[in-house]
């Protein structure tokens, strides 16, 4: 069982939305909420996975599949 997430889903997606429309860099957009700033990193990078806008990372359904495997 994974461990319980320490953010909301909702703060997780209203910053990640923040940092790719607004291009402000992620250590300010962490800095508000209190988010660390490699958390908001890590959740950007795959938002943009979902988005098909990186290779380098699996998507979120790619790896939902993987570990239920």
């Amino acid at each position: 069982m994974p461990a319980p997430r320490k953010y909301p889903d909702e703060l997780r997606e209203r910053v990640v939305r923040e940092v790719r429309t607004t291009g402000r860099p992620i250590a300010h957009v962490a800095k508000d909420p209190g988010i660390h700033k490699e958390a908001l990193r890590g959740w950007v990078r795959q938002a943009e996975a979902d988005a098909g806008e990186r290779e380098d990372r699996l998507t979120s359904t790619e790896l939902a599949d993987r570990n239920s495997a």
